[in-house]
């Protein structure tokens, strides 16, 4: 696919869409993860005198009515901030054209405040189109949407190429997907097997060794043993004890139990014959902390999405904390990506030691299980 340094970016009229959905609460930035990770995308537009136009979207706003609470401006004043000596504007009205200014940088409001945004809406895509020379497309996290500022703007821009984030994203997945080293260890965790059962379908015809955790453990756990009041989907039992069969799926051998879904309740390490009607695994236990980290610990590629357990319980954190732990001292490759794996890198303070970040969640999912993603498809084919 076609790149910004392909094209002459000299003074045109660059629209890049990028991903900067972060936590805010009452007006402050919690995470600056993904602003952090489309500066240099900035920077680069700007050493090549382009005339930028940013894009992105904030959580899940109605569409055609502002909320304070879903704009970007607190976005907007951080990279005001952060890009010291470079003029900057934001704009909340500019689907009709923006004049022309003096500013470097012009900072749109969030996009999703527009009707037919989410709807990949022809016209809306047409008027975003209608704003740049260039389109460049940096938001790997939201490349698995049909929306009108990812999908539909690159049906209707002049030109249009990926951003340098897009294709950092790209590379280091494909490493796993394409070129990993072995052996290639994947931990999957999270609730519901259901959700990303075609991912796990998937990653055992790569992987050597698939371990699984939270929810999902427990459906696998469940084929043969009780699971008292514990997390788990019965309608995937035996489709979770065909993939079992592929002698892949790594299980725990023991869990960490409470009586109540809280952080308050006492934990006890059960066998897995053991958990009794009235308990809940909320984690893995002892034996299966050491079972994992050696396993672990032989990876020469790992794949890390989602934690082992309900690690926002402190009583139940250990499992998550350790495997966690394990990753960043091996001596593998290692890519993390997803939501609740961000929270945990975070909560752990192991950014620095994790060899990539995917800033995408189900975009991330995604192209694991299909190896491409409907914008990415889009951009190879507007390069071909």
């Amino acid at each position: 696919m076609n790149q910004m340094k392909d094209f002459n970016l000299n003074q045109k009229k660059i629209l890049i869409r990028m991903d900067l959905n972060v936590p805010i609460h009452n007006g402050i930035i919690t995470s600056h993860t993904r602003i952090n990770k489309s500066i240099p995308t900035i920077l680069f537009a700007l050493s090549k005198n382009a005339q930028i136009i940013i894009a992105s979207h904030l959580g899940r706003p109605q569409e055609g009515k502002y909320e304070k609470k879903f704009s970007l401006f607190p976005v907007f004043k951080y990279l005001e901030k952060k890009l010291k000596n470079v003029s900057m504007c934001f704009i909340k009205n500019y689907l009709n054209g923006i004049k022309k200014n003096n500013y470097s940088i012009i900072f749109l409001e969030n996009v999703r405040f527009n009707i037919g945004e989410k709807q990949n809406n022809i016209e809306l895509s047409k008027k975003y189109a209608n704003l740049c020379d260039i389109f460049v497309m940096d938001a790997f996290a939201t490349a698995h949407r049909k929306e009108s500022s990812t999908f539909g703007i690159c049906q209707f821009a002049s030109k249009i190429c990926a951003g340098p984030l897009l294709i950092s994203e790209i590379k280091n997945l494909n490493i796993i997907l394409l070129k990993p080293k072995k052996p290639l260890i994947t931990i999957i965790g999270g609730s519901k097997v259901s959700t990303k059962f075609k991912l796990l379908k998937s990653l055992i015809k790569i992987t050597d060794f698939l371990i699984v955790g939270g929810g999902i453990a427990n459906t696998f756990i469940a084929i043969n043993n009780n699971v008292g009041k514990s997390l788990y989907e019965p309608n995937f039992v035996q489709e979770a004890k065909k993939l079992l069969a592929t002698q892949k799926i790594i299980m725990p051998l023991d869990s960490r139990v409470g009586t109540s879904f809280s952080n308050n309740t006492q934990s006890y390490v059960r066998k897995l014959n053991e958990i009794q009607n009235h308990e809940e695994i909320m984690d893995i236990g002892d034996q299966t902390i050491k079972y994992y980290q050696k396993i672990i610990s032989k990876a020469r590629t790992i794949l890390w999405n989602g934690p082992v357990g309900v690690f926002e319980f402190s009583n139940f954190s250990l499992g998550t904390q350790k495997i966690a732990e394990s990753i960043v001292q091996s001596k593998a490759f290692s890519v993390a990506g997803g939501g609740d794996t961000l929270s945990v890198i975070k909560l752990f303070n192991l950014k620095k030691k994790i060899s990539y970040i995917s800033t995408g969640g189900g975009s991330f999912l995604e192209f694991i299980e299909k190896g491409t993603l409907p914008v990415l498809s889009l951009l190879n084919k507007k390069k071909s």
